[in-house]
């Protein structure tokens, strides 16, 4: 039964009707750091908090997640540089987290010894700034200097500061930028390709650098000589150097869309159109070979190669009407390239087949190109981790969502492979087993998805089930091991559903294009028709179904709540996209339309329309108790999003939850302690939702 909430009431404030003109009565929510919208997100926490910390399990969760997040029997995923091993890490005594080296050797050994190069809490403390670790970007081929990224509370703009590696301190006369979504890549010690973001003129409409500039060291950023300059309505213009062995190349990459480039190359004070279709990405640089990933057919001359192929030629041939191309590899119906990765000598491929891995090794002579299989373990997801430029040596990862991830190192050239470390089972898997179903969406395509069943598991309609999906931008969604979910859901009797809807790339370019723009609505048609194969099927049923997903995938299970309600009886909606109508209007959103369409558009926003949440949400209609997360610091994802819709549902009369968490950015959380309390919320609801079912209400 839904409770009448006054909007007032439980924002704790009266909203002024200055703020309220205009056709969208919540726009006053989109002042990201306004008082009364804060007012508000911190009235909305204090209500929900006192229902979902009151369940018993909140505590339980809450101490066994962050006991697994913090864990030093954790995985330190390592990153090659120089035939040195790096590393970030966090732990309970390092909050903020540490970055750190050791030697290959070490680093094989249980207990590697680590050099600390910088601690982000110390720094913290030093500077009393709220940093979170934004990456390290180090210069090829020595690794003496690093641009270091430190974000304030973890929003995807960062302050820029260029690190001596040797001397361990920041060096103040370097190479540093303000906060902002800038741009900074090496080309030599002493030069980098300099993308500003810090003014409307500088920036693309997407809020990204629109400009390529040479910054030479010992002189002002704002005396960086232009050496390309993109369209206002671009995404962003960047500027890279590219390096084969010894050789390399500078490139600029202007994007006029999210899914379209125009690369560049810039040679001599030139800048000359390198030939790939605009959907095409270049993917590695290996002997002078251009390897080129194509999301659409391209015909040179006679000879059509089909998307999806990776194509290779020489570098030059690119700036000519015919490049010379091979074909590296051509995916079947239901397979797909998942990454492509190069080291010194090899490229891997790594082949996602009906969304199992496997990997295929190339080398190029004076022969051709040549191919093998690599011995990789079989029915789960492998994930190249880092390779070294300076041997055939890398590290990949293998998981399932029974299989503790393990990280393996190997040797392209030779195919040996040897285990290094591996996490350990987070929860007791004995009884557990995994399926894979398919079910027919609305236009009868075929959506597989993976069922994870717990121990004791009955086909009787009445496990908890969480549903989890993503189906955007051609991101695949692939088994993976997760002790937060294991000891918080599986172990608990939850059922765990990982669909791979269309709009992701679990089946290449084609499966990601199925939905995109007019066609968005069949990524929420297949969610829906997974959901109703699982009640079909005694998997579950309404009362105790419940979705799940963020990003993209908020928008996704969002507009499946407000098309379906009586399938579901919970959803988490966290960071999502909702308001389709201003969408391109707030933060990075503009350069998300090659996804969704122009709402501007009349003739786009038909269709967009149809779907958007924020737009469709009904009084009249009997939603789930829905729990909406985001991150004030999210500078990707507008938090107005879900706060509009909270607001809305609320006005309407819905029961509704809302946590906002005041840093975290884009991933909701700062750090592991963040990330541990949001987990024992998000599953305390859950089970509060799923256990009992609508009767509980």
């Amino acid at each position: 039964m839904k409770h009448a909430w006054n909007l007032a009431v439980a924002a704790g404030l009266v909203v002024s009707g200055a703020v309220m003109a205009g056709d969208d009565p919540f726009l006053w929510l989109e002042e990201v750091e306004g008082e009364q919208a804060l007012e508000w997100a911190e009235g909305q926490n204090e209500r929900s908090l006192d229902y979902l910390k009151s369940h018993d399990l909140f505590d339980p969760i809450h101490d066994r997640v962050l006991e697994i997040l913090t864990s030093d029997d954790r995985i330190a995923y390592p990153s090659l540089m120089g035939g040195e091993v790096y590393n970030f890490w966090r732990d309970a005594n390092h909050v903020r987290g540490i970055w750190r080296k050791t030697s290959r050797e070490s680093y094989r050994s249980d207990a590697p010894d680590w050099d600390v190069l910088i601690d982000v809490d110390q720094l913290a403390g030093a500077e009393d700034e709220n940093w979170v670790w934004a990456g390290a970007n180090c210069r090829y081929p020595d690794y003496d200097r690093c641009i270091v990224g430190l974000s304030i509370g973890g929003a995807d703009a960062a302050v820029q500061r260029e690190f001596d590696l040797e001397t361990r301190e920041f060096i103040e006369d370097g190479y540093v930028l303000p906060e902002s979504k800038s741009r900074i890549a090496w080309r030599d010690r002493d030069s980098v390709f300099l993308g500003r973001a810090l003014s409307d003129e500088e920036m693309t409409d997407s809020g990204y650098p629109r400009t390529v500039r040479i910054w030479e060291r010992g002189t002002p950023a704002e005396d960086a000589e232009l050496v390309f300059e993109g369209e206002r309505s671009d995404v962003a213009v960047t500027g890279m150097r590219i390096w084969d062995g010894d050789d390399y190349y500078d490139l600029i990459v202007r994007s006029p869309g999210f899914f379209t480039r125009h690369y560049y190359h810039y040679h001599d004070g030139e800048v000359s159109r390198i030939n790939v279709p605009d959907d095409a990405s270049i993917v590695g640089l290996i002997d002078g070979q251009l390897l080129v990933d194509l999301k659409s057919d391209w015909t040179v001359g006679e000879t059509t190669f089909n998307q999806g192929t990776l194509v290779a030629g020489p570098m030059a041939g690119f700036e000519t009407d015919k490049p010379e191309l091979t074909v590296l590899y051509e995916p079947g119906e239901r397979s797909s390239i998942a990454g492509v990765s190069t080291t010194e000598n090899s490229v891997l491929v790594n082949i996602l087949d009906n969304v199992v891995s496997r990997m295929e090794r190339f080398t190029h002579d004076e022969d051709g190109w040549h191919s093998e299989s690599l011995s990789v373990p079989e029915m789960g997801a492998v994930g190249v981790v880092s390779t070294d430029d300076r041997s055939d040596r890398f590290f990949y990862n293998f998981t399932g969502f029974l299989t503790p991830s393990t990280l393996f190192e190997a040797d392209a050239a030779t195919d040996a492979h040897e285990e290094v470390r591996s996490e350990p089972e987070w929860f007791d898997s004995e009884g557990m087993h995994v399926e894979q179903y398919e079910a027919e969406s609305a236009d009868g395509e075929m959506i597989p998805y993976f069922v994870v069943k717990p121990k004791g598991f009955e086909a009787n309609g009445a496990n908890p089930t969480l549903l989890s999906a993503y189906g955007g931008f051609e991101v695949s969604r692939t088994p993976f091991y997760s002790g937060v979910i294991g000891t918080s859901w599986l172990e608990r009797d939850g059922v765990y559903v990982l669909a791979n809807v269309r709009g992701g790339g679990e089946f290449g370019p084609r499966w990601h294009q199925a939905a995109l723009q007019e066609n968005r609505q069949r990524a929420f048609d297949d969610l829906i028709a997974v959901a109703e194969d699982l009640i079909e099927r005694d998997v579950t049923s309404p009362d105790h179904l419940g979705i799940q997903g963020g990003s993209n995938g908020g928008l996704l299970v969002g507009a499946v709540m407000v098309q379906r309600p009586d399938l579901l009886n919970a959803v988490v909606c966290q960071v999502p996209l909702l308001d389709m109508k201003r969408y391109h209007k707030l933060l990075a959103g503009a350069s998300w339309m090659a996804e969704y369409g122009d709402p501007d558009d009349p003739d786009q926003w038909a269709y967009i329309k149809e779907y958007s949440p924020y737009q469709n949400v009904s009084a009249d209609a009997d939603y789930p108790k829905a729990f909406f997360t985001t991150s004030t610091r999210d500078d990707r994802v507008h938090p107005g999003h879900a706060r509009k819709m909270v607001a809305k549902m609320l006005d309407q009369g819905h029961d509704v939850l809302y946590y906002e968490n005041i840093e975290g950015g884009h991933g909701g959380a700062a750090n592991l302690e963040q990330r541990a309390y949001i987990s024992a919320l998000m599953y305390s609801y859950l089970h509060d939702r799923l256990a009992g079912g609508k009767s509980a209400e």
